[in-house]
């Protein structure tokens, strides 16, 4: 599989939100009409978004952001389409697992304003791994695969691999104490759309429940970091609620000082065994700060090693980074998430509160072994900034996904068969570290084949190809979205299923004005 460029130093992402990395390949796009129209600098292999780019520059041009905001700035990264693999080539396929569904949310959101979503925007994974699954939780040991395959809907001569992991479960009082810090952005950018205020009913929901040998402390930064709260008991829940009611937007965005304090606090406040995590709620848009502070993705890695983990949460749109949002969690061994809505908000720390919060499996790697007897060639849906060398699979010093209790993963492929095959079609193994033994472990089970696909893999091959339409990419054209739509109304169960079916017609009608 092709290599992924990875960001490193929190200074190329601090100061991409401004538009100061030349070596990430950055979008900015303000909205006029349905879709979004392009205003970037052609560098000689990228694309940034306009900006000074001499550091001298960065703090008068940080002042002039903060004083005139441009509403719509939005930065994604174009991270290109994977490709079909011939097997004869290379038989592996390999990623990290990855349970964000951040993507398709702010997608959602994108369609609820009556515009289509920014090709950049999309990442396919998150779309599929949006929706619940039914695959049986493992009873004895970390992971259960699922593995199967069936004739693709939209290619004749096409097969559909399906590649599900399912997280062992734990009920609500198996959770191990949880000495969470939220650091909460209150800059002048969270006073639009109520995203700040959406913050503070979203943290209503997951206070409310948090048990006894929990505790919560609030760091703000708006011109500059502050401690709002230290670290306080959950028994507590009303001095934690008050000090959430108290936020109100303030000044400049110093998303660096924040993050800086929200670390030495959770570092104080550290317990062993416990779960230690460190909460962002941004939109991801920063301006001021220091710019020298070469260290501070390399420190977020290192916390990460101590157990202290990083999720972060998006809100807003217009002025939004999500380059920014999506790396932070990466670097910070947690899951990224975008908030559009109160309902998100109560699946993610309501219904969804312990996988949210109790890591079961760091650096989870996925590996499917292809049997070249059997298919010519394949290519793995999404999952192009997860990429993992085939190497590496087996080097357990390789940063991957983590996954939460309960959490599942799906991956799909497409294939292209060498001759009609009955039997399996290669092999997949998942190799994590076990997240309670500090021990590195690997299963495996066979991909088999079905005459058809089962309705649950219809419906994710259906939101699949709506991705693709949507992102522009090569594959997009073979089908449309009318084609997407009569597939997911004949698949589709369930509250989740049935909204985006509405959301493929609100697409539908979108795209004809």
């Amino acid at each position: 599989m092709r290599k992924i460029m990875k960001a490193s130093g929190i200074t190329l992402l601090v100061t991409s939100l401004i538009g100061c990395s030349s070596s990430e390949q950055f979008l900015s796009r303000s909205e006029s009409g349905n879709k979004a129209t392009a205003s970037v600098e052609q560098g000689q292999n990228n694309q940034v978004a306009s900006s000074p780019s001499p550091p001298s520059q960065l703090a008068d041009y940080a002042l002039k952001k903060s004083g005139d905001p441009l509403p719509n700035d939005m930065y994604f990264k174009d991270y290109g389409t994977n490709q079909f693999v011939p097997t004869a080539k290379d038989r592996l396929s390999t990623f990290a697992a990855d349970v964000d569904s951040a993507s398709y949310t702010m997608m959602r959101n994108f369609i609820k304003d009556g515009n289509l979503p920014l090709a950049e925007a999309v990442r396919v994974e998150e779309f599929i791994n949006f929706f619940p699954t039914s695959y049986p939780a493992p009873t004895n040991q970390t992971f259960a695969i699922q593995a199967d395959s069936g004739p693709s809907p939209f290619q004749k001569n096409l097969q559909v691999v399906r590649i599900g992991i399912k997280g062992k479960e734990l009920r609500a009082e198996e959770r191990k104490p949880a000495t969470l810090v939220f650091v909460i952005d209150v800059s002048g950018s969270m006073n639009q759309e109520n995203r700040l205020e959406l913050v503070k009913k979203s943290l209503h929901v997951l206070v409310d429940q948090l048990q006894p040998t929990d505790s919560v402390g609030l760091v703000v930064y708006g011109s500059e970091g502050r401690v709002l709260l230290p670290p306080t008991s959950a028994e507590d829940k009303h001095a934690i609620l008050s000090a959430i009611d108290q936020l109100q937007p303030e000044g400049s965005t110093n998303a660096e000082e924040g993050l800086v304090l929200g670390y030495e606090m959770a570092a104080r406040a550290f317990k062993p065994g416990a779960i230690n995590r460190v909460i962002l709620c941004s939109d991801g848009v920063a301006n001021v700060g220091e710019t020298g502070a070469e260290g501070i993705l390399r420190s977020i890695e290192d916390y990460a090693r101590k157990d202290i983990y990083l999720s972060t949460f998006g809100f807003g749109m217009g002025n939004y980074n999500d380059v920014l949002m999506e790396q932070l969690a990466n670097k910070g061994e947690g899951s990224y998430a975008y908030i559009d809505t109160f309902s998100e908000a109560r699946r993610i720390f309501m219904e969804s509160l312990t996988g949210t919060l109790q890591t079961i499996a760091r650096d989870v790697k996925i590996q499917v072994e292809f049997d070249p007897k059997k298919v010519d060639s394949y290519r793995l849906i999404g999952y192009e900034n997860r990429d993992v060398r085939d190497k590496d699979f087996r080097n357990d010093k390789t940063d991957a996904g983590e996954v939460g209790a309960g959490h599942s993963v799906t991956a799909l492929y497409e294939v292209k068969l060498s001759t009609p095959v009955h039997t399996d079609l290669g092999t997949v193994r998942v190799r994590y570290h076990n997240a309670s033994s500090q021990k590195v472990e690997e299963i495996s089970e066979p991909v088999k084949v079905q005459n058809a696909l089962s309705p649950d893999v219809t419906f994710l091959a259906a939101v699949a190809e709506y991705g693709e339409i949507l992102r522009e990419g090569p594959y997009a054209e073979r089908s449309s979205l009318p084609d997407v739509l009569k597939l997911a109304e004949a698949t589709a169960t369930g509250e989740e299923q049935l909204e985006f079916v509405r959301l493929v017609k609100d697409s539908m009608a979108i795209s004809r004005n």
